[in-house]
């Protein structure tokens, strides 16, 4: 073997090696293994150092690598940018606590000290903190959203209930998609969405499709990844997790809407105990509580389960899906009620938003395409634009658009040749019902729509959320 060939051969041995190390090798957050063993990273504020603490059978042990039937555990470094800069927080370590009932107490003190909300949103709040350190032990959760104009602490009530969630994970709505998919895969935590009102229908609908799909475990997002600088592969991410949310606006997506538990910050006015600003304490006080929250995992994990005996028949299905999960782990029995009775109220709005929120979704698809320059749109036109940013089973025919249209809108139809056409004599209908929804005028850049293949070109505000105000 001449000196090329020795060294070829070195450098596949190396190869070989620095493979096998890496297959023996995995950088974790946390990780439930086959025998119920739970592993959780920390993180050590002062020393700046992460370990991993180990729950087996309910004896605690910590470690700098975990030996997994061959394959070593380590966390992430402390060095790691998404740590240093305390966008995901981490407990140090499991501190003891007296009961659950105690926990929660402590949990909803700490909230009301720093937040204004409503009182029942106030204890909502407190167990939704607790259910997200267990929310793995069920197939389906809600998200909590704070819902408002700027300036009426929303900011505030995720910087406060987000800091004691389940590895909290801390983005605004000014971060692009890719990294909240590599975030929610890797580190499996709470996302903290602030300003999550997003204008560009693309990012709106990778938004949507995280969202959407992130409530219920077992259902991945899939997505291309350039690999090589050459190829896209597919790739699933995994978004199932609790989700904390900050929005001006309701979103048009109906499905989306239902699995929110919200608290309508416009409402509330500030109390004089709350402070402006946050004092230096306000960290220590959080990771304390972080601290106990590891512990209630290690204890709970697995434990708690769902309580099919919670749910009511007469509601939506997917307002069960989403109530029952929390519900499960209140062992408050007037409070439990409390949340019936919400959800109850809640159903029935739902069946009225939806008729509202259908005639917007047809009446902004009218006007997109008389804005564009259709003077008399077709029925079959309209039907094509409403169902455009729409899943296949949403969509909905022409002949039943033309119902709604003369039904629900009570806007006039005449027959032409090009099909079922609005007559021009709906202008001022037409104008009148923008007022009443609040639909501006939108105009294409190319200053109109001359053929169909145009309608798949979708405005900047296409995708506009529903006022509140005006929903109501």
């Amino acid at each position: 073997m001449n000196f090329f060939e020795k060294l070829n051969q070195n450098r596949l041995n190396k190869f070989k090696e620095e493979s096998k190390s890496k297959e023996k090798s995995r950088t974790i957050a946390s990780e439930v293994l086959d025998d119920g063993t739970i592993i959780e990273m920390l993180l050590d504020p002062i020393k700046k150092e992460t370990s991993l603490a180990i729950c087996k059978e309910g004896n605690i042990s910590f470690e700098k690598l975990f030996n997994d039937n061959g394959t070593k555990l380590k966390p992430y470094s402390a060095d790691n940018n998404l740590i240093r800069t305390k966008t995901i927080l981490f407990p140090s370590q499991p501190e003891e606590y007296d009961s659950q009932a105690e926990l929660i107490h402590e949990i909803q003190e700490f909230i009301h000290k720093y937040l204004s909300v409503s009182e029942f949103f106030e204890q909502i709040a407190s167990y939704y903190v607790l259910f997200t350190w267990i929310h793995d032990n069920f197939n389906e959760l809600p998200y909590l959203r704070g819902l408002g104009d700027y300036g009426t602490g929303k900011s505030r009530f995720l910087q406060v209930v987000g800091s004691i969630c389940y590895r909290p994970i801390f983005a605004s709505g000014a971060t692009t998609v890719s990294p909240i998919f590599r975030m929610l895969n890797d580190f499996k935590g709470t996302l903290i969405l602030d300003e999550a009102d997003f204008k560009f229908s693309d990012t709106t609908a990778e938004i949507v499709k995280i969202l959407n799909q992130g409530f219920m475990k077992g259902i991945p997002v899939i997505r291309s990844e350039n690999s090589n600088g050459n190829e896209y592969n597919p790739q699933a991410f995994e978004v199932f997790g609790a989700k904390i949310l900050s929005t001006r606006f309701l979103y048009k997506d109906a499905a989306l809407e239902s699995r929110m538990i919200t608290e309508d910050m416009n409402l509330n006015s500030p109390r004089s105990d709350i402070p402006f600003n946050m004092p230096d304490s306000f960290r220590e006080e959080a990771l304390e509580i972080r601290n106990k929250l590891l512990m209630f995992r290690f204890r709970n994990k697995g434990k708690i389960k769902l309580k099919p005996e919670l749910e009511n028949r007469e509601i939506e299905p997917r307002l069960n899906q989403i109530a029952v999960p929390l519900m499960s782990i209140v062992d408050d029995s007037e409070l439990v009620k409390e949340i019936q009775e919400h959800i109850r109220e809640y159903n029935e709005k739902i069946k009225t938003d939806r008729t509202l929120n259908l005639n917007y979704q047809i009446l902004d698809a009218i006007c997109q395409l008389i804005d564009n320059g259709l003077v008399e749109p077709t029925i079959k036109e309209i039907a094509f634009k409403f169902n455009e940013d729409l899943d296949p089973f949403e969509t909905i025919t022409a002949k039943k658009m033309g119902y709604f249209v003369s039904k629900h809108l009570n806007l006039k139809t005449s027959k032409s040749s090009r099909g079922y056409v609005l007559s021009r004599d709906n202008r001022k209908t037409i104008e009148m019902l923008r007022k009443r929804y609040a639909i501006d005028q939108k105009k294409d850049i190319s200053g109109g729509m001359n053929n169909v293949n145009d309608m798949n070109i979708a405005s900047e505000d296409s995708t506009e959320e529903i006022p509140l105000n005006n929903l109501f």
